[in-house]
């Protein structure tokens, strides 16, 4: 398995795995284009066998000196082997904001376990926030 960066030439393979990944909350194909060509994103798969098994992006924010995990998605065949957590390394090695936040599920406990693990703490929870209206944490994590 290994962390590359990805580009528009992954959009099918992406779009698979966002809809694979989050059912409901799948990114539409306009937001799929933006993560994969806006210029500061850092973008980034996990490869096996020429196969996307996962993907993670993270939107730096230099004014406000945070950057945001938008996603790490993980295809559920490949879920528990490392592949979430050697993703949310790789972004948090390219970032060069001082702080790391993401959102996540609150009914995600196996990945609200991963990032308390990696030292990320819940500092919010926006009410409603998901399109069936569950909530998400908000987690930061000190780099």
């Amino acid at each position: 398995m290994e962390i590359q960066p990805a580009n528009l030439l992954d959009l099918s393979a992406l779009r698979k795995l966002e809809h694979t990944c989050f059912e409901k909350d799948a990114w539409p194909l306009l937001d799929l284009i933006a993560v994969l060509t806006w210029p500061e994103v850092i973008r980034l798969k996990a490869v096996e066998n020429d196969e996307m098994v996962g993907f993670a992006a993270c939107d730096p924010r230099p004014s406000q000196s945070v950057a945001w995990i938008a996603t790490i998605a993980v295809d559920p065949r490949w879920q528990r082997r490392g592949i979430g957590r050697m993703l949310l390394h790789a972004c948090e090695q390219r970032v060069k904001q001082p702080r790391v936040k993401l959102s996540v599920r609150v009914s995600n406990h196996g990945a609200i376990a991963l990032y308390e693990q990696e030292g990320y703490q819940t500092i919010d929870v926006w009410g409603r926030y998901y399109s069936d209206e569950e909530d998400a944490l908000v987690m930061e994590k000190i780099l």
